[in-house]
């Protein structure tokens, strides 16, 4: 027996989250069995561990879209008893059941080795929100973005996304503008490396006007909508915005003008199904390109119990930097 994070819905549709036991033959079938060590929240977490947001398809669930542990049995070549490894996306949390209980099994195809440098720990304070920050820099970079072309815009910058992409982006030598909503945070964002704090006002209204001054040398947007749109307004010639959330909104009410005449690039981040190769140069990029002790700076730690009210808070956005859950705690 073991412990999970249990979602369960009746009859009216109401959902409730508890830690209960249960046991191996509860798990669904798949290659690999994995005794997780540690799991971390992100945006879909919360969905998940409450209303389901259309994610969770059915009850009982288990959700948790991130986990880093060791292998305990496995019948694929690839991975053997003891291996490392760290599960991201591919819908596991969601559609599968996921992280958040101290076993989980899980399809070989969807794990990674643990990058030589990291601990299980580690990896879980990276999770979801910091490999999709480091392919969001990879995009910016593969597109031209190169330190010294001027400032990089990080929006929903205290986020877990934001976070990591302020700390690897101002690692790399480039001059970081934070964009963030809770003046409290400027000090945190600061010790990341932020160069600049943005209000968020100062991008939340859209313009008349399709194009402003060129201000910018390339953006991670966790953001979306009106801010996605007033940004690509903004953007210098040629350069990118890296497009990883919709926190303000799926819409984006913008012109095609920035394309045309300054030719701006939007560059799509999707991490849920990206290919293993993308992956492993990612999470190589990771261990090389993030500072740890930024990393821990960036860290609340949590238990399985801790769960139901993190995943309210940060669909409120009230959860700063990354948690990582110890599923063992």
């Amino acid at each position: 027996m073991f412990n999970a994070l249990i979602v369960e819905k009746d009859a009216e549709g109401k959902t409730a989250a508890s830690v209960q036991q249960i046991g191996l033959d509860r798990l669904p079938e798949a290659e690999v069995t994995v005794a997780v060590e540690y799991s971390t929240v992100n945006y879909k977490d919360g969905l998940c561990i409450g209303p389901g947001g259309g994610l969770v398809r059915n009850y009982p669930h288990v959700p948790g879209i991130d986990f880093a542990g060791t292998v305990e049995a496995s019948t694929d070549p690839r991975y053997n008893a003891g291996d490392k490894v760290v599960l991201t996306g591919w819908r596991v949390g969601e559609a599968h059941w996921g992280g958040y209980a101290q076993k989980a099994r899980v399809k070989a195809d969807w794990l990674v080795p643990l990058p030589a440098g990291l601990t299980t720990r580690q990896a879980m304070a990276v999770g979801t929100a910091g490999f999709t920050a480091m392919l969001a820099v990879m995009a910016l970079e593969d597109h031209g973005l190169k330190p010294g072309n001027g400032p990089v815009l990080v929006t929903g910058a205290a986020g877990g996304v934001g976070s990591v992409a302020t700390a690897i982006l101002a690692n790399l030598g480039y001059e970081v503008a934070a964009v963030t909503g809770r003046p409290d945070s400027a000090d945190y964002l600061k010790s990341l490396g932020a160069n600049q704090i943005v209000a968020r006002e100062e991008l939340a209204e859209t313009v008349k006007r399709p194009l402003e001054g060129e201000t910018w040398a390339g953006c991670v947007d966790a953001v979306g909508g009106a801010m996605l749109a007033r940004v690509l307004g903004q953007m210098k010639y040629g350069a990118s915005v890296a497009a990883v959330g919709l926190a303000g909104g799926a819409a984006l009410p913008a012109t095609v003008i920035p394309f045309l005449l300054r030719g701006v690039n939007l560059l799509g981040i999707d991490s849920v199904m990206r290919p293993y190769d993308d992956r492993l140069r990612a999470w190589e990029r990771i261990a090389k390109d993030l500072p740890m002790a930024k990393l821990d700076a960036m860290v609340k730690p949590a238990v399985l119990s801790d769960l139901p009210k993190l995943g309210a808070d940060i669909l409120k956005g009230q959860v700063q930097g990354r948690v990582v859950v110890d599923v063992n705690a």
